[in-house]
């Protein structure tokens, strides 16, 4: 059976055969705790210290400001809770979170969590396109606001958020900034420095699963605190042995997409093109979430009125790999989130489909996944 074309990016990247090559001797030929001080772990130790050069070179700031995590969900838990925990530690008054109404669940879920701990949680709302009301913003941030947390890129529709705006209104209060920016790795230019905290993912970025990072800016006049206690490893933020194989693919991947980034995002921003034109050249109805203008390259949110999502998906699924929404929370029978604050209702939210077309896709591809979906609502 031939293999689906994988169009499901937002969940998971394929991996790049370079990070696969840098993992491999970490899997079978060396041993070593990079925490252990004999030459093997001292050979371990330089592997990891590679990659946290080459993943700081990616966001551009100072390799000590990154701390290796097991994934952006432990990232946001510790960039949220972390610094929510330290502020009370230090009797810093200010009790709001402020976060977008589309953050990922392990956002919103780690600030909600914090109300049992006296902080007031703030959702400000988003436009149709997914785009944060920076009017809206520029009001609920103040002097009581502790941290404003907003995503670079939104997992599901892949909408871009003006960040130099936010960055603008919660310096003017006070406030740290953190950004999810799990979905913007790789895929758009970023400045970490700008930031006070920032999520990162491998595997939304051909790198490996179960490996991420957190930067933490030196500059920060906050510093957040542990969620886990042991030995005291990655400056303290996150305890426990580093995962050498798995860093040293997050490096390679990291690495790789630095000297890619701008071929990256003109494939994928043409192979979405191919897609489009070939579906609209076969007169089915749909229409798109967000335009062209404010989502991430190769990013596509598309609704199809009277077809159900999860139908074409079950469908299509031998021939093309693609999603409803948010792998995270997949199983739940609920309405999108993300959809539901752009306005939508709960059956156009049943309506629609999440694609990412990625590196490893080509135009064939693009335009047999769109012959297939095409087919497939016409029935």
């Amino acid at each position: 059976m031939p293999t689906p074309i994988y169009l499901d990016g937002h969940s998971t990247t394929p991996l790049a055969p370079e990070a696969l090559e840098a993992m491999s001797p970490w899997w079978h030929a060396q041993v070593g705790n990079p925490h252990s001080p004999h030459l093997a772990g001292m050979l371990a130790s330089q592997a990891v210290e590679r990659a946290r050069s080459d993943v700081a070179s990616l966001i551009g700031c100072d390799p000590q400001e990154v701390v290796f995590t097991s994934g952006a969900t432990e990232a946001n838990n510790i960039a949220i809770r972390g610094t929510a925990f330290s502020a009370v530690e230090r009797s810093i008054e200010r009790r709001e979170i402020v976060v977008s109404a589309i953050e990922h669940k392990s956002v919103l879920s780690s600030a909600s969590s914090l109300r049992t701990a006296g902080f007031r949680i703030i959702e400000a709302p988003v436009d149709e396109n997914g785009v944060i009301d920076i009017s809206v913003l520029e009001r609920v941030v103040g002097e009581q606001t502790l941290l404003v947390s907003v995503m670079a890129v939104n997992n599901e529709v892949g909408s871009v958020q003006p960040l130099a705006e936010v960055v603008r209104i919660a310096r003017a209060a006070g406030a740290l900034v953190h950004v999810d920016a799990a979905q913007a790795l790789g895929k758009l230019p970023l400045d970490c420095t700008e930031f006070d905290l920032a999520s990162l993912s491998s595997h939304k970025m051909y790198g490996p699963m179960g490996i991420g990072g957190l930067f933490v800016s030196s500059a920060a006049p906050v510093r957040p605190l542990p969620m886990l206690f042991g030995g005291g490893q990655e400056t303290g933020i996150r305890p426990g042995t580093v995962p050498t194989p798995l860093v040293a693919g997050f490096g390679a991947a990291a690495k790789l997409s630095r000297t890619r980034l701008g071929a990256d995002a003109a494939h994928s921003r043409a192979l979405s093109a191919v897609f489009l034109e070939e579906i609209r050249s076969r007169q089915v109805q749909f229409f798109e979430n967000v335009p062209e203008k404010e989502r991430v390259p190769g990013s596509l949110s598309l609704r199809f009125p009277g077809n159900d999502a999860m139908s074409i998906i079950g469908r299509a699924s031998d021939r093309i790999a693609i999603s409803e929404g948010s792998a995270c929370t997949s199983g739940q029978i609920t309405a999108s989130h993300v959809l539901t604050a752009m306005g939508y209702t709960q059956r156009e939210a049943s309506e629609t489909l999440r694609l990412y077309f990625g590196r490893y896709n080509s135009p064939t591809e693009a335009a047999e996944a769109a012959i297939v979906l095409s087919e497939i609502v016409r029935r």
